[in-house]
């Protein structure tokens, strides 16, 4: 049987997935706290689209961390931290949901009284928690890629497949 091209390794999809929401995310925060200072929309109305994509991107990349899990889990020297980076990213991807959430809350309420300050400082705080959570992931995928060898492909001694 022929192997894949290495552009359609199942374990390949996931780190070509998974930088854009990373960008996205830590983009959105960095809107939403400008925006709760400034009195321009702009900031305000970027930092939610930020948001928007790249919750989406991040429901991506779970998914195909979840399609690379089985491949990359036999080639590791431990298993926890796979786990911890699965965990943590379910818990990230869950915080931005959650804030996603409450900016739509806070953008489409009629009400005055609904949208105030409180509201944001809150939006504010859990985009906080989500970029601290999302940077610690980063760190999990990148021991596993860098220490662990996860998806990398290991080439033959003399390297006679590139020849």
């Amino acid at each position: 049987m022929t192997e894949l091209p290495e552009f359609w390794r199942t374990e390949v999809f996931h780190p070509l997935s998974v930088h854009f929401p990373i960008a996205l995310l830590l983009a959105a925060f960095l809107f939403k706290l400008v925006s709760f200072w400034s009195k321009k929309s702009m900031w305000k109305e970027a930092g939610s689209l930020l948001l928007l994509f790249g919750v989406f991107g991040i429901w991506i990349s779970i998914y195909t961390g979840s399609l690379a899990d089985g491949i990359v889990a036999r080639k590791i020297c431990d298993p926890t931290v796979l786990k911890d980076h699965q965990n943590f990213a379910y818990t990230t991807a869950w915080i931005f949901s959650g804030a996603l959430l409450l900016d739509s809350f806070i953008n489409f309420v009629k009400k005055e009284f609904l949208k105030n300050r409180l509201l944001q400082l809150l939006l504010v705080v859990l985009l906080t928690v989500g970029s601290g959570f999302l940077i610690y992931v980063g760190h999990l995928g990148a021991t596993l890629v860098y220490q662990q060898g996860a998806g990398v492909y290991q080439p033959s001694e003399d390297c006679v497949e590139f020849q």
